[in-house]
């Protein structure tokens, strides 16, 4: 059914995703699937960076990193069935983009419930199901 399964992660909140990682292992078990774990990272204005060490951007991509690198020898996956990606923009296009360069065929991710702000400015999530190439499968609390 599915062959190549998408997982954002939001680095800030690991734990938030611990029901789609498990989600995700359970699919690449049963179906036979590689999972890809992507985690983006905001980019940072000019006008803030010009505030900020002038390494922040590349020492948050290597924090970053090791988390997700954490998570990948938490999964009881092989490792060969499992990578991970890290990418800098807005997260929604970022998944998007990413969801099409990978070749997913699923976007797995988990979501807050919606709030009275969400009806007005619309969340990630939103915005990922209405564009992303492939199913999507949205988690809630």
């Amino acid at each position: 059914m599915f062959k190549k399964i998408l997982l954002p992660i939001d680095p800030a909140e690991t734990s938030f995703a611990d029901d789609a990682l498990a989600k995700a292992a359970q699919f690449a078990k049963d179906y036979g699937a590689k999972v890809h774990l992507l985690a983006v990272c905001p980019e940072v204005q000019s006008f803030v960076a010009s505030q900020l060490p002038e390494d922040f951007q590349a020492k948050e991509v290597s924090e970053t990193q090791a988390i997700l690198d954490g998570i990948v020898g938490k999964l009881d996956l092989p490792k060969e069935d499992v990578t991970s990606e890290i990418r800098v923009g807005t997260v929604y296009h970022e998944v998007i983009e990413a969801a099409n360069d990978s070749g997913s065929d699923l976007v797995l991710l988990h979501s807050h419930k919606p709030g009275f702000a969400t009806y007005f400015i619309g969340s990630n999530a939103a915005h990922i199901v209405r564009h992303a190439p492939c199913s999507v499968m949205v988690l809630r609390d």
